[in-house]
């Protein structure tokens, strides 16, 4: 449908006035975001001769929409999701209110300056969810409903805040992401309220002109999934012209015009409309009553006259959807690619630029002065105290909060320590096992644990059960809006799993979609900064995959959203699982991913402390998110007293060195007892031989390169990693071994220059057993003493 007529009016003189205000800011976003690009790419100096780029074409079909949205609609507490290539655009709109410097607007793209795509981390507050990864953003804005809605169910949210919609601004091939269609599966299953998609409809992508047939698949999807779809496709001048003697004909012709003919004749303007239009529609009653009168400017501003550009029709949508209540919509919103500039329509512009000549072209048509280029109301004809106090006046504007849209929570309070569970002599545990025998155990809500258990919540992709997640949620129950039974248990029917539901539950149950719970995570990360309550989320997955996820990690780390990812089990420890469910990179993916501190303990008393540490890490100014790769693996559980320092370094002796020692093993994670028998044997004939467990190498690999830049009055300071071999011999030999690829080991060498033989998987597993896989693929005991042997004779 087309959505007219609804909402408040817009014909009064007053109101009439605001809209000649918020047209004349449109043409300012405009400018703003064309010249802020020119400026990067034929101004700035260009140094290393690299383009610089920015996309002109991409920000001018956004500009009404954002501007209908930022100074019409949105409230302070509303959270929006920017199209990555309409960043200027944004960086304009808060210009304008008052929020970014001018100076900052000539850094695009520039090193420390404003980011080409809106970054919470390097952009600051006002950028709710990053979007340079096309088609997270939009999911990630959905999410964020949910764990809105989680923290006022909850009672965490600061009094008076008030709840807001969640808006993206989505370009049309952002929804050929797959991801896409997965968050909106499970934003159905989980009812998701007051969220806005507002679609840039402009029937391109880089490449080339999308399919005409394509979005009516993708509206009927929409529909599918519950949300209410309100297309724009015609703005006022068009309707009104279709009201006229022959004006059907004229739409019907439009809505058969391919989307390849409708952008090329855009680009050729009004000559080529008018030739179009007689050829097909010249005989037929009233069209040339209808475009004779008018000049080719004339009938191109017609034929171009778009929804999705039009900001009447585009505000009056917006409030008729306010009115209607909180089910989720869809706003399809015809535009232009290029609209305003050149280059519109061309299927090439999507990394098009204007010619210095083009620019002083379009600057005198809007009547800029040479030299007021960045002036914010330069050439628009309104008195600069009325768009000042209009700009004032626009609900956006108001403050959220008295510190801005900041937000930000205390921390929660973390035990000193936590408690390994109690084994027994003789019993054997898995790190996974004692994961979640720890975190039921919190959740029991006891004592100094009380106000921890309660700001936990947990999530899983349909793998609660088995990454041992179970008691945990049968203690604090899985969340929904709405009150759910477990029908099991109404039926007396034997469980061992409570699955009923309600809105105080702390577990968010989640479809088999890795990049959902990553999504989710990074909302539940952000709740202390978008919504001003601190949560401690921790979600698992299976091991192998992270990797399906990994798009979306990567993406929530990049925003410093701060979570706990358990994944396990992981490796070919596994055995008859077989290959596909086996993990060989992901120690390396620990260690290149920025912003998350990834381990991986062999026993009990380990994850003791690194769980412990992760819920303080995760909370800390400096900290970040966490990773635990963990195993099924049941191990006997040593008898000890650990320094918990050394085991967030990273490495802890097991069995100290000799002074000079020639030879150490060091092992990762559930390979610790093939290492411990090989070196009972090396004992025998190097007395001095020493046992290293390395529960990180992330934090060892990272010490030791912060160690290496940080250089004082000629003195570098010492890493972990170095006091750990120090007692070693300098031509000593490590062997190294986990269940993983051998490289994230591999770099230890270079640290002392002592030789380093790694062991580890470097190809996809088989099924089998323990044993069998382990002799295969060089893990065994025998494995590692041959290692030895090589090493010493090197």
């Amino acid at each position: 449908m087309t959505a007219q007529g609804k909402g408040r009016r817009l014909d009064t003189p007053d109101a009439a006035r605001r809209v000649e205000i918020l047209h004349a800011l449109e043409r300012k976003l405009l400018w703003l975001s064309a010249w802020m690009i020119h400026h990067a790419n034929h101004i700035r100096p260009n140094r290393d001769g690299l383009k610089v780029g920015g996309h002109q074409a991409s920000c001018a079909s956004a500009v009404s929409i954002l501007a209908a949205l930022y100074f019409g609609i949105l409230r302070p507490a509303d959270r929006v999701a920017v199209k990555p290539h309409a960043g200027p655009v944004f960086h304009a709109i808060n210009y304008l209110l008052g929020r970014q410097q001018r100076e900052r607007l000539e850094t695009l793209r520039q090193f420390r300056g404003i980011q080409p795509y809106p970054s919470r981390t390097k952009d600051g507050a006002e950028v709710d969810f990053s979007t340079g990864s096309v088609g997270l953003g939009v999911a990630l804005a959905s999410f964020g409903s949910l764990v809105q809605d989680y923290v006022h169910l909850h009672g965490f949210a600061p009094e008076g805040l008030p709840q807001g919609r969640h808006v993206a601004v989505v370009g049309d091939a952002e929804l050929d992401e797959g991801n896409i269609y997965e968050a909106l599966l499970e934003g159905w299953k989980h009812d998701i309220r007051n969220v806005w998609w507002v679609v840039d409809y402009n029937r391109q992508s880089l490449d080339s002109v999308v399919p005409d047939r394509l979005f009516g698949r993708i509206e009927g999807l929409f529909r599918d999934m519950g949300w209410n779809v309100v297309t724009l496709k015609y703005g006022r001048r068009l309707e009104a012209a279709f009201a006229r003697p022959g004006g059907e004909a004229l739409r019907r012709w439009i809505d058969d015009c391919p989307n390849s003919l409708y952008a090329a004749l855009t680009f050729q303007g009004g000559a080529a409309w008018r030739q179009a239009l007689l050829a097909d529609l010249g005989r037929s009653e009233g069209i040339r009553a209808i475009i004779d009168p008018l000049t080719d400017d004339e009938l191109a501003a017609l034929m171009t006259n778009l929804g999705g550009h039009d900001i009447e029709t585009l505000i009056e949508a917006f409030r008729a959807q306010d009115a209607e209540g909180d089910q989720p919509t869809c706003f399809i919103a015809y535009t232009i690619k290029g609209m305003g500039l050149p280059f519109a329509g061309h299927k090439d512009n999507h990394a098009g630029l204007m010619t210095k000549e083009q620019m002083a072209g379009f600057r005198q048509s809007l009547g800029i002065r040479e030299g007021h280029e960045w002036d914010p109301f330069e050439g628009l004809g309104i008195p600069e105290q009325e768009l000042r106090d209009f700009l004032a006046s626009v609900p956006f504007a108001q403050p959220l909060t008295p510190g801005g849209r900041a937000l930000s929570a205390p921390a929660i309070h973390v035990p000193a320590a936590f408690a390994p569970p109690r084994v027994g002599e003789g019993r054997r545990i898995a790190t996974q096992a004692a994961f979640g025998d720890i975190l039921a155990e919190i959740g029991r809500g006891q004592g100094e644990f009380a106000e921890l258990a309660k700001r936990i919540v947990t999530t899983s992709p349909d793998v609660t059960v088995s990454t041992n997640l179970g008691p945990w949620v049968n203690r604090r129950g899985i969340f929904d809006r709405h009150k759910k039974n477990d029908v099991f248990r109404d039926a007396k029917l034997a469980s061992a799993q409570r699955w009923g539901m309600s809105p105080e539950g702390q577990h968010i149950e989640l479809g088999i979609a890795e990049q959902n719970l990553f999504l989710v995570l990074a909302g539940l990360g952000l709740a202390d900064r978008l919504y001003g309550a601190r949560l401690l989320p921790v979600g698992t997955v299976y091991d192998p995959f992270v990797n399906r996820g990994l798009d979306a990690l990567i993406y929530a780390c990049y925003q410093d959203a701060r979570f706990l990812l358990v994944s396990t089990p992981s490796g070919l420890t596994l055995a008859p699982e077989g290959g596909q469910h086996q993990s060989v990179n992901t120690p390396l993916i620990g260690m290149a991913a920025d912003r998350l501190a990834s381990f991986e303990p062999a026993h009990a008393d380990e994850l003791a402390i690194l769980l412990r540490h992760a819920f303080a890490h995760m909370q800390a100014p400096d900290g970040s998110a966490v990773w635990l790769r963990l195993s099924t693996r049941a191990l006997e559980q040593p008898q000890r007293t650990l320094d918990p320092a050394a085991v967030i370094a990273g490495a802890h002796w097991v069995v100290p060195p000799a002074a000079g020692a020639r030879i150490a093993i060091a092992y990762q994670g559930a390979i610790a007892p093939e290492a411990m028998e090989a070196f009972s044997e090396l004992r025998a004939e190097e007395p001095g031989a020493g046992l290293l467990a390395i529960t990180s190498p992330d934090r060892l690999h990272a010490d030791w390169l912060a160690a290496r830049r940080s250089v004082r009055g000629g003195v570098r300071a010492t890493s972990h990693i170095e006091r750990i071999l120090a007692p070693l011999a300098r031509d000593a030999a490590l062997v190294t071994v986990l269940d993983g690829h051998p490289a994230a080991h591999a770099w230890m060498g270079a640290v002392r220059g002592q030789r380093v033989v790694p062991l580890g998987v470097d190809r996809f597993g088989q099924a089998g057993d323990i044993p069998d896989l382990y002799r295969e693929y060089g893990l065994d005991a025998e494995a590692i003493l041959d290692a030895c042997a090589e090493a010493l004779l090197g």
